[in-house]
């Protein structure tokens, strides 16, 4: 990014959003939330993953890398498009607007999909679609294998025969939300707004992707893992992290060019300005676990794909930003790839306080660099502050120069402290423009229930200072070109 203009923006998922019917979603809503970002001279809008969330809502460890949420398709523009009805439209009204409603999402939204599916006649555009996108059509089939085995894992699978309903069904889903979030893409882009997106760095074994590309991934003759995703133990976590994902077969990939990340990066570009990849220091090297492991403890780490993949996904998504998800614990052959890879690094404010001249202080901030407040991975930047230890909170004040006694007067001096650096991207998760506590947290890894579900409404949103943030824009040389 050394020869990008500077910029800011804003982390927030589609799911956060404001609306009526159980979780933010790809209608007027989202375009309202462009035109605060575009009033407050914000010109990146990030979000996380759109692949189909796992059964804790997370949208890290999906059933198709080719996927995308039908729980974010707009249910008004449904109605507006006649495939609803205005009884089924008012009967999917929410009861909260504070929280993603997942439970009366599963029970009841895909059955209001279906009926809209079995209304919908341009089926042409559908098969048009799909003929386009092989690997989504692929997962519309997984899918519907899956409803015909009984929603088990797909080794485990002896039913070969599907429905055409279930089958059409599916791509109905991922059609419309296509058609609905290129809408939204067109627009932001139109207001001088940038989407990034987010790829994880592994799939589940239960997915599409592992189903259809068996020999992309390390699986025994039974295609069971042979090693499985995760993270050493550390000071946080004495028993590592087994994420359970399998494993890339690095040689078959880099043998056919890393063909499969290849599509999936061009997939990436169709619906996003840049994404940021996920976990990238396995690109360097990834931890391997023993697949039946409680622990990460007896895990190795093994030489990751290197330069050639790099190359690979760059060739890929030519003119997109990536960014290098280089947070944890990370070597310095892992700097030197990110570095040789030129793709900005991230910095993170709520590491830099702890001690030492760290790289998450802004003074080292580079250019080529996205920096964060804070993650979707961690506290708010309020909870964060009223929370750490007195020390570290005295070290964070005196950088900033504030010596309030307030802490509610702290966060304009942090914030503006992160404007000022000399990142090319600074990045504020929502929660921080509104000043909310660890309540508001998104995700806390580890935490299996009650992640993922936070939502702010439009009248909270129309509460935040637009003329301040676009001051500070506009002050720090961040503001669009008009």
């Amino acid at each position: 990014m050394d020869n990008v203009k500077r910029k800011s923006g804003v982390l927030a998922h589609v799911s956060s959003l404001w609306g009526d019917f159980s979780s933010g979603s790809l209608g007027k809503e989202a375009l309202e939330w462009l035109d605060f970002l575009a009033d407050c001279k914000f010109s990146v809008w990030q979000v996380l993953p759109f692949c189909r969330p796992d059964e804790f809502n997370s949208p890290y460890k999906s059933l198709g890398a080719f996927s995308t949420n039908p729980f974010l398709i707009d249910i008004p523009t449904l109605y507006d498009e006649g495939v609803i009805s205005k009884s089924e439209l008012e009967g999917a009204r929410q009861s909260s607007p504070y929280l993603c409603e997942f439970e009366r999402l599963r029970l009841e939204r895909l059955s209001l999909l279906k009926k809209a599916a079995s209304r919908f006649k341009n089926t042409d555009k559908i098969d048009d679609f799909m003929q386009n996108h092989p690997e989504t059509d692929s997962f519309c089939m997984f899918m519907a294998l899956k409803d015909a085995n009984g929603g088990g894992e797909w080794t485990k699978w002896n039913v070969n025969k599907i429905s055409d309903d279930d089958l059409f069904f599916y791509r109905f889903c991922e059609y419309t939300f296509h058609a609905q979030w290129q809408k939204i893409k067109d627009y932001a882009n139109s207001r001088n707004i940038s989407v990034v997106g987010d790829v994880p760095m592994y799939v589940s074994h239960d997915s599409a992707d592992v189903w259809g590309n068996p020999d992309e991934f390390l699986l025994d003759s039974d295609f069971e893992p042979t090693g499985v995703a995760g993270v050493p133990p550390d000071y946080f976590c004495p028993d590592g992290q087994v994420w359970g994902n399998p494993l890339y077969n690095r040689k078959k990939m880099k043998e056919n060019g890393f063909s499969w990340w290849r599509r999936r990066m061009r997939f990436m570009g169709e619906m996003f300005d840049g994404v940021r990849i996920d976990h990238f220091r396995a690109v360097d090297s990834y931890f391997k676990i023993p697949p039946h492991d409680k622990t990460a403890k007896n895990g190795k780490w093994q030489k990751g794909p290197g330069m050639p993949f790099v190359n690979a996904i760059k060739e890929a998504f030519p003119e997109g930003l990536i960014i290098a998800e280089d947070l944890g614990e990370i070597t310095d052959s892992v700097r030197r790839l990110v570095e040789k890879s030129s793709f900005p690094g991230m910095r993170v404010l709520q590491f830099a306080f702890s001690g030492g001249d760290s790289v998450h202080l802004p003074h080292n901030y580079t250019k080529n660099s996205v920096a964060y407040t804070g993650t979707h991975d961690n506290n708010t930047l309020l909870g964060y502050v009223w929370e750490c230890g007195e020390d570290e909170r005295k070290r964070l004040f005196d950088y900033c120069g504030y010596d309030g006694e307030n802490l509610d007067g702290c966060y304009e001096y942090i914030m503006r402290t992160m404007m000022q650096s000399h990142a090319a991207l600074v990045v504020f998760p929502v929660q921080d423009l509104l000043f909310y506590g660890r309540d508001t947290r998104l995700n806390t890894p580890g935490k299996s229930g009650g992640n993922w579900d936070y939502r702010f409404t439009k009248e909270q949103i129309m509460n935040i200072d637009k003329g301040r943030l676009a001051k500070w824009n506009e002050t720090y040389k961040r503001a669009p070109e008009s």
